[in-house]
């Protein structure tokens, strides 16, 4: 059994609802906060988190923000065949150049993704700011695994994060195959971790020069 919320159309409905949601805001940042993506993202968490449970609907049960926050994301909530999905907000502001924003760590999403009936959902929104209102022009409430490795990237940290390469594309395959992306991460991160080794190989070696500099050194 797979989740009603996804492999149904229900998903673009929510993304769709929650575009309407957000537009539909009075302003609610100031000229200074404005001008800051991390304030902007900020003050969407908290809107969403207040009110993402009627966007949801009657499928869903169980809705916490707050268990969420020391877990994996930002929201978390049952549906009412008790799929589990935790939701990871991500705002872009379309207008700067650049963004690769963390979305989780390789080794916690491989423990969570053990129990089929856990979805790890991505809530992507990309905004332009006119003055002191934000205007949403693009809203995806996804499945990880419905972003294609082509636009995704490992960050060295800890045992790997997985990251959006560039916010300003993603290429999303609807109803693509968990099975098929989990082992696409594998393939991903045996790629991943002899490039690291080699790296810290690097490391090792320099740091051997420094520590040998050192001990020819007088002690002042």
């Amino acid at each position: 059994m797979k989740s009603k919320l996804f492999y149904s159309k229900e998903y673009l409905t929510i993304a769709k609802n929650i575009k309407l949601f957000l537009n539909r805001q009075k302003d609610f940042l100031s000229e200074r906060t404005a001008d800051s993506p991390r304030a902007v993202g900020d003050a969407v968490q908290s809107l969403l988190e207040d009110n993402l449970q009627n966007i949801l609907g009657d499928n869903i049960k169980d809705y916490s923000p707050d268990f969420a926050r020391r877990a994996m994301a930002d929201i978390a909530f049952k549906d009412r065949d008790d799929f589990y999905y935790i939701v990871d907000i991500k705002t872009h502001n379309i207008n700067t150049s650049f963004n690769m924003p963390n979305l989780t760590s390789v080794e916690r999403l491989a423990r969570f993704y053990e129990d089929d009936k856990n979805y790890f959902v991505v809530l992507l929104i990309a905004y332009v700011v006119k003055g002191t209102h934000i205007e949403v022009e693009r809203v995806n409430f996804i499945p990880l695994e419905f972003l294609s490795w082509d636009c995704l990237t490992i960050g060295a940290l800890g045992w790997g994060q997985i990251q959006i390469a560039n916010s300003n594309k993603t290429n999303i395959i609807p109803l693509y195959s968990r099975k098929k992306w989990m082992l696409e991460l594998c393939d991903t991160l045996f790629e991943f971790y002899p490039r690291e080794i080699g790296k810290i190989a690097t490391r090792i070696k320099y740091f051997k020069k420094v520590k040998a500099f050192w001990r020819r050194k007088a002690d002042h």
